[in-house]
């Protein structure tokens, strides 16, 4: 069956901070440009997860006047405070002592699911068409090979690829150039880099896990405004991680942690990591006798500048997260992902009515804030790599006396799912029942998702080989999907005293980390059918 087709200017696929903004200042630089949006999920902001306290400096640029516009942005940072952490006790680091890259003075805590909806309506002001509900599944090429656009999934496909009753083709989008902005580890992203070969001579992509709670806390412990950052336990010297709360308005905290994905060992769970962290003294006093509303977890990219792909191939742009432009030491990456996308749009106008080549991307790139922004943090991550102590005396080397401008760069020199050691060498962690109060299990935790899938459509989560699981990573890293998904997707179940490696892929939550930390790679995330995955409300 043909397809069809709906034919664009520019096609942007992910209706993030990054995509969103690049239809902005396309319809800003060129209201007659037709531009359109795709959004996998059910809404815009429905699959946006971040801390957030975000830096007004790409939005500034793009909709000066964002004040008198209503916009989501009212918490302004008025504290800060840095906790390193022991088991029982903490040590309040002094604010004046840390790099500026971590200062938040004239920030704001916000929900970046609700500013992602702001920017929307801001968009269809515009003229941008956006179709929520709609993933981009596949990259349609030209005969020579450039990128023509993409085409969305075929809706009402059963678990077993017969067509049901509700079936639908999926539609083709063609533009003259095509945006992809699909946030952390995108599905066609991902095709990208490998097909034309974008991450040549650049280091392996790092990755970590952020959580995130919402918590209605008891009107005397709450402090809107307030910002406060932890390291240290529960995790080890050699587990890069730490933690975020931030006092929203509404007697509301953001509670998150983030683990790094190059964790090394199989018996690590990030997600009970987080749970567990919620019962140190300094933490649990906050929360203690409030409310937890909201949960959810995705993927963060890490790699920073050696690690970022070539963003520009013919007829594409690469963009925001799905390239890797999130400053690390910062903490920050919507008003990085937001610049890429003003970038974008300016190197797309030029193209299309200049004729100019869009590897001009490259060059205006390099000639702005957010190069030289993620330049100077290039040398945190990799840093870590020593462990916490001798990662925190190098950052404060790098970030203070040097400000970033060291005369060499470190390098990443593993990807994330070559770095686990095999169970039999690791030390076995033991973590305490949740007591529902203030730690709480997988299911519970999903539930506050909305996430939902259509019953009986295509898993989404392909084994390229189905028989691994059992046949090789059981045996040598106690099959590890079984702790880091954070959503209770992946279980080895025995039946008949035969082990089985069961999917529930109804509880995916969408945040790729099963295809990132796979040790074979065998795991691969697709989109699956539009609408499905988590509801977040102000995420």
């Amino acid at each position: 069956m043909t397809k069809e087709s709906m034919e664009y200017d520019v096609v942007i696929v992910g209706g993030g901070p990054s995509g969103l903004t690049t239809a902005i200042k396309l319809k800003q630089l060129n209201s007659n440009l037709n531009v359109c949006v795709l959004e996998k999920a059910s809404e815009i902001g429905a699959h946006i997860l971040s801390g957030n306290v975000f830096e007004t400096r790409a939005l500034d640029e793009l909709i000066p006047n964002w004040r008198e516009l209503n916009s989501p942005i009212k918490t302004k940072v008025t504290k800060e405070k840095f906790l390193f952490l022991g088991k029982n006790k903490s040590l309040n680091w002094p604010t004046w002592l840390l790099p500026a890259v971590q200062k938040n003075h004239n920030n704001y805590i916000i929900s970046l699911a609700n500013l992602c909806r702001w920017l929307a309506e801001q968009a269809e002001t515009l003229g941008v068409e956006i179709f929520p509900g709609f993933p981009a599944s596949e990259i349609l090429y030209n005969e020579d090979g450039s990128v023509r656009g993409v085409a969305t999934q075929d809706m009402g496909i059963d678990k077993n690829g017969d067509k049901k009753d509700s079936f639908e083709p999926g539609i083709e989008l063609l533009g003259k150039v095509t945006v992809f902005a699909e946030g952390c580890r995108g599905h066609l992203g991902k095709q990208l880099i490998q097909k034309f070969e974008l991450n040549k001579d650049k280091d392996p992509q790092q990755y970590g896990i952020g959580f995130k709670e919402i918590w209605e806390i008891d009107e005397k412990k709450h402090e809107e405004g307030l910002v406060m950052h932890t390291a240290g336990w529960p995790l080890d010297n050699n587990t890069y991680g730490g933690s975020f709360m931030y006092h929203a308005e509404n007697k509301q905290v953001f509670l998150g942690y983030v683990i790094g994905l190059d964790y090394k060992n199989p018996h690590l769970s990030p997600f009970d990591e987080f749970q567990r962290f919620k019962t140190h003294p300094a933490i649990k006093k906050i929360i203690e006798g409030g409310k937890r509303i909201s949960y959810g977890a995705r993927a963060l990219i890490e790699g920073g500048l050696q690690s970022l792909p070539k963003m520009f191939m013919p007829g594409a742009l690469l963009i925001g997260c799905d390239a890797g432009t999130l400053n690390m030491p910062k903490i920050k990456g919507s008003h990085t992902a937001m610049k890429s996308g003003i970038i974008a749009a300016e190197t797309i106008n030029d193209h299309i009515s200049s004729g100019k080549n869009l590897s001009d991307y490259e060059k205006k790139f390099k000639d702005s804030w957010l190069y030289k922004e993620l330049y100077h943090a290039r040398n945190v991550k990799p840093s870590f790599s020593w462990g916490l102590i001798l990662g925190i005396i190098f950052t404060g080397i790098d970030q203070i006396l040097f400000r970033g401008k060291l005369p060499f760069t470190l390098k990443h020199k593993h990807a994330d799912h070559e770095t686990l050691k095999p169970a039999n060498e690791m030390p076995k962690i033991e973590y305490p029942k949740p007591d529902n109060i203030i730690t709480f299990d997988k299911t519970s935790s999903v539930y506050l998702t909305g996430t939902n899938h259509t019953d009986n459509q295509l898993v989404h989560l392909k084994l390229k080989d189905p028989n691994l699981p059992i046949n090789y990573t059981l045996e040598k890293f106690d099959e590890p999907a079984q702790r880091y998904c954070p959503a209770g997707v992946y279980e080895v179940q025995k039946e008949n005293d035969i082990n089985k490696f069961v999917i529930n892929s109804q509880n995916c939550i969408h945040c790729k980390t099963c295809d990132i930390k796979e040790p074979s790679q065998n795991i691969i995330w697709v989109t699956p059918e539009g609408g499905g995955g988590p509801k977040y409300g102000n995420m």
